[in-house]
């Protein structure tokens, strides 16, 4: 794995002590990324089936978790904002 990553939270995720807040991760792809989140916090499986976007480095990713996610990189996780 490439190491420990920061994911900053959206202010409506509240998965630690407060909402907006950083958590650490290793992972090399948002799947992993998200499995890590998951198995940290249980609860986080109910945000993921509401839907969830990834920004890294401001590329916003909806559906490819196979995204590799460079090391060092911005990585924000925001709900899914549905189109119309």
């Amino acid at each position: 794995m490439n190491g420990t990553m920061r994911v900053s939270l959206s202010s409506t995720f509240q998965l630690t002590d407060g909402p907006g807040s950083t958590v650490e991760v290793q992972a090399e792809t948002i799947a992993e990324m998200m499995a890590s989140l998951t198995d940290r916090y249980p609860s986080f499986q109910q945000l993921l089936d509401r839907g969830v976007a990834v920004s890294i480095d401001g590329q916003i990713f909806r559906d490819d978790w196979t995204q590799p996610i460079p090391s060092g990189a911005e990585v924000f996780l925001i709900p899914r904002i549905e189109g119309g």
